[in-house]
C-alpha cells in the first residue's frame, strides 16, 4: 500500500508530465512533431488488351470500375496504373474500333498512368501518337492519363513528346514518382518498322537514371512500372525472368511492377516489392505502402491480389453504356456465322498451355491448313503469338459476345471469333524457300523451349521432331509430309540446300518477326489473314480438326518435354 504523502507527490508529478509535453508540443514547429503514417495505395492490373468485357465473369472494364470506385473510397491516397499493352491484341470490341474504347475506358476507369510495351505499337507510331493524344485529352469524358517510359529514344522526332520518363504525383501530402519502363526485345515481337525511329535503351540505366531525377525534384517514393514479367520458376521454386534480372539490377525502387507473361507473383528483391498479376484483369492488385510523411520511409508494405468477379458488385454504368455503344455499331457485322465445327477449337493447346505456345493446337492446326490449302503450298506455318482466342464459340451463352446460344454440336464460328483468333491485321505471304531455310524456320520456332514463347510454330502438310535438350538452332532431328489423310506417314522431307518447297505464312513472320529469317523480299503478298481463315471455313463446313502429332517433342539430356494431356 502506498503511503497517502507518496501518492499525493506522484499525483502531482503526473499533473507536471502533462503540463511539460503540452509546453513542448506548442513550441516545437509543426514539422518537428511526430507525425502519422500516411498510407498510399495503387492499384493496378497487367497486360489488360482492352479485355473489356468480364472473363468467364471475372473481370471487364465495368466491373474493374466499379471495384476501383470502392477502393479509392476505403483509400483516396491511391495512383491506378498498369504497365503497358492496355491495347494491342484486343478482343473485336475494341481492335475494330483503333482501340478507341479500351482509351476511353480507361478514362472512365480512373486510370492515372501507363507504359509502352510491345502491342502498343502494334499498329506503328502513328495509331500510338493519336491513342497518347486520346488519353491526355482535356475535353474527352473521364479523367486524362499519362504514358510514361524512360527507356525509348527519338519519342519527340515522333511527335510523343508528352510521353516521358516518369511522372510525379502528390498522394497524401508525399510525392510519389512512377518510372516508365518498355521491354527491350519489344521491336522483334511487332510488325518489322512499327517503332518508326523510336529505339530502346537499357532498362536497367534508364531506371536508374530517371529514379535519380525524381529523387532530385523531391520524390520520397519511387516506384517502376515496367513491361517485363518472370517466365517461371527455378528447381528451388525462386522465380526466374526479365523482371527477376531487372529488379535485381535497378536500386532505390519501393515498388517494381511487372506485366507482360501472365503469371501473379509477388517478392521481395533488392529491397523493393516485386509483382505481377494475370492477364486481362482476371486479378488486379492493391498494393499499400504505409509512408512516414516526412522523410519518405516506407514503415511496411503489402500486396493484395483481387479477382474482380462481376456478380459481386453492380458493374460502372457509365462504362457499360460505353461499351455498349461499340457494340450495337458491331452486332450486325462479327455476328455473321462463317461456319461450325464440329468439335471445340479452343485457343489452348494439347500441353494445357492457355496461351497455346508448347505444343500443337486445334486453332493452329485450322489456321495453317487455311493458308496451305487456299494457296496451294507444299507447307504452311504460323506463329502461336498471332492467335489470340478460340475460335469456336463458348457452349455457355455469353450476352455480351458476338456468339449465338447454341446447343453443341456443332459449334458456330462467327466472323467475330475469326477477328479474336487473329486481331493484328496480317496479311498472308507465300514464299519458295529451299530445305535448309524450312528447317531454320522450324529451328527458330523451338528455340525458346522448354519455355513457353510466342514464337512457338503451328505447321501444316508436314510433322516435324525436335530435341528439346540438344542445343538452339540443332533441335529439329527430322521431318516428313502428311499424308492425304492427315497423318504423320508421308515421304521424308529434304531439310538441305538442295531441295525447294513452298510456304505459306504471314508478313509478321516473312518480315523477321519473332526472330525467323527474313524473306520478304522475295514474298508474293496474298490476302488479309483473317478472311483466309473465314472463307476456308466457309468452304469447308462443318470443320473436323484434330490433333495429329505435327510436332512431336523428344529429349535427349535433363530438359523435359512439355506434358501432353489425355
Amino acid at each position: 500500500m502506498i503511503p497517502a504523502g507518496n501518492r499525493w507527490r506522484s499525483v502531482r508529478f503526473s499533473a507536471l508530465l502533462v503540463i511539460v509535453f503540452a509546453i513542448i508540443a506548442l513550441v516545437l514547429p509543426a514539422n518537428a512533431r511526430p507525425r502519422e503514417s500516411v498510407a498510399i495505395q495503387f492499384l493496378n492490373v497487367s497486360d489488360w488488351h482492352g479485355q473489356l468485357d468480364p472473363v468467364n465473369g471475372v473481370g471487364g472494364a465495368a466491373v474493374l470500375s466499379t471495384y476501383f470506385q470502392q477502393e479509392r473510397a476505403a483509400n483516396p491516397n491511391t495512383i491506378t496504373l498498369t504497365a503497358g499493352d492496355a491495347v494491342g491484341a484486343t478482343p473485336p470490341i475494341s481492335g475494330f474500333f483503333a482501340d478507341e474504347p479500351t482509351i476511353r475506358a480507361m478514362r472512365l476507369m480512373g486510370f492515372n498512368i501507363d507504359t509502352l510495351g510491345n502491342h502498343n505499337f502494334d499498329a506503328g507510331v502513328g495509331r500510338l501518337r493519336d491513342q497518347v493524344a486520346l488519353a491526355g485529352s482535356t475535353t474527352e469524358p473521364g479523367a486524362p492519363f499519362s504514358y510514361v517510359s524512360a527507356n525509348l529514344t527519338n519519342l519527340d522526332a515522333e511527335g510523343l513528346s508528352d510521353v516521358k520518363p516518369y511522372k510525379i504525383f502528390e498522394v497524401g501530402g508525399v510525392k510519389v514518382a512512377v518510372v516508365g519502363i518498355t521491354n527491350p526485345e519489344a521491336p522483334g515481337l511487332v510488325f518489322p518498322g512499327s517503332f518508326g525511329t523510336i529505339e530502346i535503351t537499357d532498362p536497367v540505366a534508364a531506371a536508374n537514371k530517371a529514379r535519380a531525377q525524381a529523387r532530385a525534384e523531391g520524390a520520397k517514393i519511387v516506384v517502376v512500372i515496367t513491361h517485363m514479367g518472370i517466365t517461371g520458376y527455378d528447381a528451388n521454386g525462386n522465380a526466374v525472368g526479365p523482371l527477376i534480372d531487372f529488379a535485381n539490377n535497378v536500386g532505390g525502387f519501393d515498388v517494381i511492377f511487372g506485366d507482360h507473361t501472365d503469371f501473379q507473383y509477388e517478392g521481395i528483391h533488392n529491397n523493393a516489392l516485386v509483382l505481377e498479376n494475370r492477364s486481362k484483369g482476371i486479378t488486379y492488385a492493391r498494393t499499400t505502402l504505409n509512408v512516414d510523411p516526412k522523410n519518405g520511409r516506407v514503415i511496411d508494405r503489402s500486396v493484395v491480389f483481387v479477382s474482380p468477379v462481376a456478380s459481386a458488385v453492380v458493374p460502372d454504368p457509365a462504362v457499360a453504356a460505353m461499351v455498349e455503344s461499340y457494340r450495337v455499331q458491331l452486332g450486325p457485322i462479327l455476328s455473321t456465322q462463317v461456319g461450325a465445327s464440329t468439335v471445340a477449337i479452343p485457343r489452348s493447346d494439347q500441353c494445357g498451355r492457355a496461351d497455346g505456345r508448347l505444343c500443337e493446337s486445334l486453332v493452329g492446326n485450322v489456321t495453317t491448313d487455311a493458308m496451305r490449302i487456299t494457296y496451294g503450298t507444299d507447307f504452311a506455318i504460323t506463329n502461336s503469338g498471332g492467335l489470340r482466342a478460340d475460335l469456336t464459340c463458348p457452349a455457355t451463352d455469353n450476352p455480351s459476345d458476338f456468339c449465338p446460344p447454341f446447343t453443341p454440336a456443332p459449334y458456330p464460328i462467327t466472323r467475330g471469333q475469326v477477328l479474336s483468333v487473329l486481331p493484328f491485321g496480317n496479311v498472308a505471304v507465300t514464299v519458295a524457300v529451299s530445305g535448309a531455310e524450312l528447317r531454320t524456320f522450324l529451328e527458330n520456332g523451338v528455340s525458346a523451349m522448354p519455355g513457353a514463347n510466342g514464337r512457338f510454330p503451328q505447321v501444316s502438310g508436314l510433322c516435324f521432331t525436335y530435341d528439346v535438350a540438344a542445343a538452339a538452332g540443332n533441335r529439329v532431328t527430322g521431318a516428313v509430309r502428311q499424308a492425304a489423310d492427315g497423318s504423320c506417314s508421308g515421304a521424308a522431307i529434304d531439310l538441305t540446300a538442295a531441295a525447294t518447297y513452298t510456304v505459306a505464312t504471314n508478313d509478321f513472320m516473312a518480315l523477321g518477326g519473332d526472330g525467323y529469317p527474313n524473306v520478304y523480299g522475295r514474298s508474293v503478298t496474298r490476302e488479309i489473314l483473317d478472311d483466309v481463315l473465314a472463307n476456308y471455313i466457309g468452304n469447308n463446313s462443318p470443320i473436323n480438326p484434330s490433333i495429329q502429332g505435327r510436332i512431336v517433342c523428344t529429349s535427349s539430356g535433363a530438359a523435359a518435354c512439355p506434358v501432353i494431356l489425355p
